[in-house]
């Protein structure tokens, strides 16, 4: 048991420390909705959102139109903080919390 405790323990930790390098590489790159979104998936945790952040989730989260949630989806996969899977309704979002996706992008 205690074992597993500071397994969950260090992975929380990770996961603080792996939040603030992802804020610090795209300091002042997000809008107000892609902010309002990033920090919603945050707070979702380690685990984030069960299958991925969809294009629905984004309308939801930030009220924002169809075509702007899609402009400001792919701006993100643009700067490299989201990855993306699937196609079509099947598209889902995920943080890209390792440091070498600002490398990649």
């Amino acid at each position: 048991m205690i074992l597993e405790a500071q397994r969950v323990t260090l992975s929380r930790v990770e996961f603080a420390v792996a939040k603030a390098r992802f804020y610090g590489r795209h300091r002042d790159q997000f809008n107000e909705r892609q902010e309002k979104a990033i920090a919603r998936m945050f707070r979702e945790g380690i685990d984030g959102f069960k299958g991925g952040l969809s294009a629905e989730n984004y309308i939801a989260i930030t009220q924002a139109s169809r075509a702007t949630a899609t402009r400001d989806l792919q701006d993100l996969v643009a700067k490299g903080a989201f990855t993306r899977t699937g196609e079509l309704r099947h598209t889902r979002y995920w943080l890209r919390l390792e440091e070498k996706a600002a490398r990649a992008g």
